[in-house]
């Protein structure tokens, strides 16, 4: 019986729908065969790795299109195996049949994410270089493509993988003890144990921090902006945007529901969402606006809440700032309406030094506020080179790892090796999960279903 993974498969390579060109993706041990067995022209079972031929996809003496065959020889390929891609005209009508054509001379049409699963299988790439495939062709700004492409490369395996050494050499150690444990022999040494754990807790718990960056890369961050009615808070998205996306108004209330635009600074997404004024509701549908700022300022995780500088008192500015303030939120006030103010008046602002002053209608000082909204969401952690986890799955194993680990501190000098022994083989099982050193069926099926079927 074949084994399903020994099979041919093919699928669509290129986005679904209309386009000048489609590209078609076989992989397996018959790829080439099952191509050449509807190409007119060259003999591609002849040809060498890596290169394009001009031809004729054909079905029984009848011409389907021109193409452009390439040729990628096992094991100089993507998955590994033997990998034809044939560029055709994009014509759903033409795409469906060509692909039809090879089902028919023995392909299988491929399952999600199956071709990097068969990379990750045949070790062209380990499971957290497999994941940031999917994180790349999803990347939507600068940051977030960078940091896919630095775990594609392999710098969070290559970390995760010195980490691993070095435990498995301590973990072999502490097995040898148990080999002798009637002659009360001890290999490895408890200092040096204690030392690597703690340096390696110190790596993880680095790690375990950098999610918080990473995951706002991947995602983007979610920032309402909100305050008092008629503080300037559409006009300040529109600011923020270069362009007239939220009605403005002088009459307060204007902005009755939530309006969403994305700000990209510096290469990060910010999910600007423009609220409702906060203040007691004089209707059923001013009330619902309400409610729902106060629904996305509990989601958030960046409020920049906007205050008219002549309007507002100091105890009504700290009032709202204490009813805002949300674990694990970062607050940013901005001073809206400056250009109302004389010299005296900017300098007697309140809690000046933490607060960005502009106006929006003139878009005075906005550049300056962008770079504090950016630094908010970095914090001086993004320099270029280091490794960011953006997967929760890899989150939740680090910090399984991490409490793994704080049990092997907190025995190595009371417990015996053997129950040493289970907690530095949990560590290392939890490490090698976001690798694929470790893995399941249930685990593989769940990351590569999420995968587009041409990848």
């Amino acid at each position: 019986m074949t084994n399903h993974h020994e099979e041919t498969i093919v699928a669509l390579a290129t986005p679904n729908g209309i386009g000048a060109i489609g590209v078609i993706r076989l992989s397996g041990t018959d790829a080439i065969r099952i191509a050449n067995s509807v190409f007119k022209g060259k003999d591609l079972t002849q040809q060498p790795s890596h290169t394009i031929h001009f031809g004729h996809i054909v079905d029984n003496q009848v011409v389907l299109d021109e193409v452009l065959v390439s040729l990628f020889v096992a094991p100089r390929s993507y998955t590994r195996e033997n990998v034809v891609e044939i560029s055709c005209h994009g014509s759903v009508f033409i795409l469906e049949s060509i692909i039809k054509l090879l089902v028919k001379r023995g392909a299988r049409s491929a399952n999600p994410g199956e071709f990097t699963l068969r990379a990750f299988l045949n070790g062209q790439l380990d499971l957290s270089q497999a994941e940031a495939v999917a994180d790349l062709i999803a990347a939507n700004s600068k940051a977030s493509q960078q940091v896919a492409l630095q775990q594609l490369r392999g710098g969070f395996s290559n970390q995760l993988q010195t980490l691993r050494n070095e435990l498995i050499k301590f973990a072999s150690l502490v097995e040898l003890e148990l080999d002798f444990s009637e002659e009360d022999v001890e290999f490895a040494n408890r200092d040096q144990l204690k030392q690597l754990v703690l340096d390696t807790n110190r790596v993880i718990g680095s790690l375990i921090r950098s999610f918080e960056l990473g995951n706002a890369i991947k995602h983007g961050v979610n920032t309402v902006i909100a305050g008092r009615p008629n503080a300037g808070k559409s006009t300040l998205l529109n600011a923020l945007l270069n362009e007239e996306r939220a009605i403005v108004s002088h009459i307060p209330g204007t902005t009755r529901d939530t309006i969403e635009e994305v700000l990209n600074i510096k290469g990060i997404n910010f999910r600007l969402i423009d609220t409702a004024g906060i203040r007691e509701a004089t209707d059923t549908i001013e009330q619902i606006g309400v409610q729902r700022t106060m629904e996305k300022i509990a989601q958030t995780a960046l409020i920049i809440y906007v205050f008219d500088a002549v309007q507002i008192s100091v105890n009504e500015l700290n009032d709202d700032l204490r009813s805002l303030e949300r674990p694990g939120v970062t607050i940013l006030a901005v001073a809206n309406k400056i250009d109302l103010l004389n010299e005296a008046q900017l300098l007697s602002l309140p809690g000046s030094e933490n607060i960005t002053p502009i106006s929006a209608k003139n878009k005075q000082h906005i550049d300056e506020l962008k770079a504090r909204i950016y630094s908010s969401a970095v914090k001086d952690q993004l320099t270029g080179d280091e490794t960011l986890v953006t997967n929760i799955r890899h989150l939740e194993a680090l910090q399984k790892t991490e409490d793994a680990l704080a049990r092997v501190l907190n025995g190595i000098d009371h417990v015996t090796s053997d129950f040493l022994a289970i907690d530095i083989k949990q560590a290392l099982h939890y490490l090698g999960e976001i690798t694929g050193t470790v893995t399941t069926d249930d685990l593989l099926d769940n990351i590569f279903s999420k995968f587009c079927i041409g990848k």
